[in-house]
């Protein structure tokens, strides 16, 4: 996944505020990557950043991770791929990461400029969940894009799939329930309401997409 060497790295010679339970990770990332795999390294670099902090976002990474691997029968050799992206996708939320506050932005760049990540893997996290539409009501648009590329549309449905079919705590959740947990959570005025709103026909369109998928194994 990581190209390249050890990193190097150490809390004097990257901007990154992380804990040095996290910086174990950033020690030769490939080597790492090798011996573990790409969707080990993931989980584990996720629950480094997410567990303690925010466990209620762990527990919905941790279910949204799960909805990923049982779609394995459909995506072949992209089922790790997408895996990893489901343990990364809000690791933009933790407090040691927070930059911009648009967690797709900041769980990219961390993953790009500290650990050298697959461009598959930063675009997945960049792009997950229609992004595109958080990414304009923040004024953030030009930089997602100018950044990271979209990735393939079967792995970015696939993604939004698990994020937009798991709730807040991990269990399976049908995606308008979702929807509206997430308006009840924020309240109607706030900026990620009204960006749900938005990506409301793009999420359920992904999900409908997947769901059709499995219908036909």
């Amino acid at each position: 996944m990581a190209r390249g060497g050890s990193s190097g790295l150490s809390r004097i010679e990257t901007s990154w505020d992380v804990s040095p339970a996290t910086l174990d990770l950033l020690q030769g990332p490939a080597s790492i990557v090798n011996l573990m795999g790409q969707a080990e390294w993931a989980r584990d670099l996720a629950k480094q950043l997410l567990a303690k902090p925010l466990p209620r976002r762990w527990a919905h990474t941790q279910g949204v991770a799960a909805c990923a691997e049982t779609l394995a029968p459909i995506l072949g050799e992209e089922s790790d791929l997408l895996t990893s992206s489901a343990w990364l996708h809000d690791i933009g939320y933790s407090p040691e990461l927070v930059d911009t506050g648009f967690h797709p932005l900041d769980g990219a760049r961390y993953l790009r400029d500290v650990h050298q990540a697959d461009d598959n893997l930063t675009r997945l996290v960049a792009h997950h969940s229609c992004a595109v539409y958080e990414a304009t009501e923040r004024g953030l648009l030009n930089a997602l894009n100018e950044e990271f590329d979209q990735e393939s549309p079967e792995l970015v449905e696939a993604l939004t799939y698990c994020d937009m079919t798991t709730s807040p705590d991990g269990l399976p959740l049908e995606v308008l329930d979702r929807l509206a947990e997430i308006h009840s959570r924020y309240g109607p005025e706030h900026l990620v309401s009204r960006s749900i709103a938005n990506a409301t026909p793009c999420i359920t369109s992904a999900v409908r997409a997947v769901q059709a998928v499995l219908r036909q194994e």
